[in-house]
């Protein structure tokens, strides 16, 4: 973070392209922190109820996340299992594949849908061969 810099410094921006039904993409930019993450766990929500067989979240211009926005990135990820929609994350910045390996996150992404075949990820790479 650059010095002098606090976090929550820049508002959440998002935006939702509803063009391809069967993907919805939110794109998120700004910062994803505790106070600023509930609009985007609100839309996430909204999106899943439509049982999209994708649900992209799209993060290039996303500038800082905290726990609470990585844990609304495993939200999105439990109800798409349940619901059966694939959570695929887009433009993701260093620092965020950084803390998704740190925590075990981009495993559970990869993790298959129920009855998905297994050499599909969800984290929208393939899934390692053996």
């Amino acid at each position: 973070m650059p010095h002098g810099r606090k976090p929550e410094a820049t508002p959440l921006s998002m935006s939702v392209d509803r063009s391809d039904p069967d993907a919805p993409v939110i794109s998120v930019g700004g910062d994803l922190a505790f106070t600023t993450a509930a609009p985007l766990r609100a839309e996430v929500d909204r999106a899943l109820t439509q049982r999209p067989p994708v649900l992209v979240l799209d993060f290039s211009d996303l500038l800082f996340i905290d726990s609470t926005g990585l844990s609304v990135i495993v939200h999105a990820w439990r109800e798409g299992q349940q619901n059966g929609t694939l959570i695929r994350l887009r433009s993701t910045p260093r620092f965020l594949d950084t803390i998704l390996d740190m925590t075990g996150v981009t495993g559970l992404l990869a993790r298959p849908l129920t009855g998905e075949r297994p050499e599909v990820g969800a984290y929208g790479r393939p899934a390692a061969s053996a």
